[in-house]
């Protein structure tokens, strides 16, 4: 399965150019979701949301539609991974499994000034609930902050996939995406400028984030810039991993793997574009 996104969809230049001129704000997400299978939720990474939040998402796009959501910056910039258990808690309690069958990976995105920590991280990993029933009882040990607004039932059990977005030239080791692998965390491939830019597939998914090929979080794509991104996902889909991409680890086992994909070019308005096209290359509908 490929899916191509965007991150977050709530952006005042958007209106009139991508979504339609008069369209109600509160249609923004059905609109996009009508265009693109997933989106990432970008309000939980700057405050715990509610689960009638999540329900309301979750009702507002269609059957097939996955959210990812990006993780609290409380927890990757603030706490920076230390002490996480009773954050990770609120975190999951917050509402997540309100999304049900429509949660995708959940996002750990690291600051640009986070160096890879072998025991810090490894600690953090093995704290990850890995289905919704441990999501569930992890969520039950939130603390006072949720009290009267946690959700801690899951719908129906299935896994949890989680991707590690590290913004330092130090996870650029073959100790980081070992560690990843171990633990089946896929390592962010993120296009920027000023960032690691690697190809190393560490889960049985990858995730693809595209900042900005000239600018952070501005400039587009052009149409060369698409037709290698739509050869890299088609390499990481049928098992392979893409040569144009640094890789700093052993090559992974050969399988068919789904692909994420989102556009975080939305300062100049060029995600919906440019990921509309990556989507035609690949003859996504």
């Amino acid at each position: 399965m490929v899916r191509i996104g965007i991150s977050g969809w709530t952006y005042p230049p958007w209106r009139g150019v991508f979504y339609p001129r008069g369209l109600p704000q509160k249609r923004e997400l059905a609109f996009a979701a009508e265009a693109f299978r997933t989106i990432e939720i970008n309000g939980t990474f700057y405050g715990l949301q509610r689960p009638e939040s999540f329900a309301k998402w979750a009702e507002a796009v269609p059957e097939d539609f996955v959210f990812a959501v990006k993780a609290p910056r409380f927890i990757t910039h603030l706490r920076r991974l230390r002490e996480a258990r009773i954050p990770l808690a609120n975190f999951f309690a917050s509402g997540l499994l309100r999304l049900e069958h429509k949660l995708g990976p959940l996002l750990w995105q690291l600051p640009a000034s986070f160096r890879f920590d072998a025991g810090r991280i490894e600690a953090f990993l093995a704290a990850l609930p890995h289905d919704t029933d441990a999501a569930a009882a992890l969520a039950r040990h939130h603390d006072q902050h949720l009290t009267g607004r946690a959700f801690t039932k899951p719908a129906a059990h299935q896994p949890l996939r989680h991707a590690l977005e590290g913004r330092h030239a130090s996870f650029a080791t073959p100790e980081a995406v070992d560690m990843l692998r171990a633990h089946g965390v896929a390592l962010v491939c993120s296009d920027a400028p000023a960032w690691p830019h690697l190809g190393d597939v560490t889960a049985d998914f990858v995730y693809c984030r595209l900042h900005g090929a000239e600018e952070l979080y501005a400039s587009g794509y052009d149409e060369a810039a698409l037709d290698a991104w739509a050869t890299r996902v088609r390499a990481w889909s049928a098992g392979g991993r893409p040569r144009d991409l640094e890789h700093v680890g052993a090559a992974p086992q050969r399988r068919r793997r789904d692909v994420f994909v989102y556009f975080d070019n939305d300062a100049k308005v060029r995600a919906p574009g440019d990921a509309r096209a990556l989507m035609d290359r690949l003859g996504l509908g």
